[in-house]
């Protein structure tokens, strides 16, 4: 009778070797190898910065600046001194602010600061010209009384046309003299009881008396209403005013104060027109 536990042993030794095949069948595929990372190339040093240029200049140089007028200011020249009245002959009284020394492209110029308060005006003058122009100081009290004294005398008016008297008139009026501008006020002056002025006349007697007033205020130390009242009231004085009435009636030849028939519209005009 057959051995029938030798097949299974058989058969368990034949499954080993068959499993053992289908082990060795099945080879584990060898791993390929890596492949190694190409090295970075090295990093090129970045170049050298070119050095920084030194600043630019400026593309022009800037243009000298104009030079400004230098002034010294000095205390006197020529006789006068800042703060003083003085006269000047084309505006009457006016008193000089400062004497100043300006200097304009290297030359040297002084100039009186000259202030006419009532004019509201400034005039400046080159000291070096104070005789040119007739600046003078104020009159001495003396003067002015000889000119309140020549008010009361007897008015003088030529026989001739208005309008060579009214130059004469006014050339006396910006002579700067006290005593001549004086004498314009006496022969315009007009008082009530005689004929009224003509237009041209009335404005050379107001320039005049405006002028000796002014004059008149600042010597005495008074105001130029109280002037005016006192050149009017030496007017009063004269035996020609006191008398007109009955000159007026005798025709003289010097009877032009109190109404002068040669003045016309037309010789107004012309003394205007040269005026001007």
């Amino acid at each position: 009778m057959p051995n029938k536990t030798a097949k299974p042993a058989a058969k368990a030794t034949v499954a080993k070797p068959a499993a053992a095949k289908a082990h060795a069948a099945k080879p584990v595929a060898p791993k390929a190898p890596v492949a190694a990372a190409p090295a970075k190339a090295p990093v090129a040093a970045a170049p050298a910065k070119a050095p920084v240029a030194a600043a630019k200049p400026a593309v022009k140089a800037a243009a000298p600046a104009p030079k400004v007028e230098e002034k010294k200011v000095v205390t006197q020249r020529q006789g006068f001194k800042a703060n003083e009245f003085v006269v000047y002959p084309a505006h009457g009284v006016g008193q000089i602010l400062a004497i100043e020394e300006q200097e304009i492209a290297g030359a040297k110029l002084e100039l009186f600061v000259i202030n006419f308060i009532k004019d509201k005006m400034t005039l400046r003058v080159p000291t070096a010209k104070v005789a040119n122009v007739g600046m003078r100081k104020l009159s001495e009290p003396a003067l002015v009384k000889k000119a309140l004294e020549t008010l009361k005398g007897r008015a003088r008016v030529k026989r001739t046309m208005w309008s060579r008297r009214a130059q004469e008139y006014e050339a006396k009026i910006n002579s700067g003299d006290i005593v001549a501008i004086a004498e314009v006020v006496r022969d315009l002056y007009r008082s009530e009881s005689q004929p009224e002025q003509s237009y041209s006349e009335r404005q050379l007697y107001e320039a005049a008396l405006d002028r000796l007033s002014r004059e008149i205020a600042v010597v005495q130390h008074s105001t130029e209403t109280e002037a005016v009242k006192e050149i009017e009231a030496q007017l009063a004085k004269s035996p020609r005013r006191a008398n007109a009435k009955a000159e007026a009636a005798d025709g003289e030849g010097e009877t032009d104060a109190e109404g002068d028939t040669d003045d016309t519209d037309g010789d107004d005009t012309a003394v205007a027109d040269e005026a001007a």
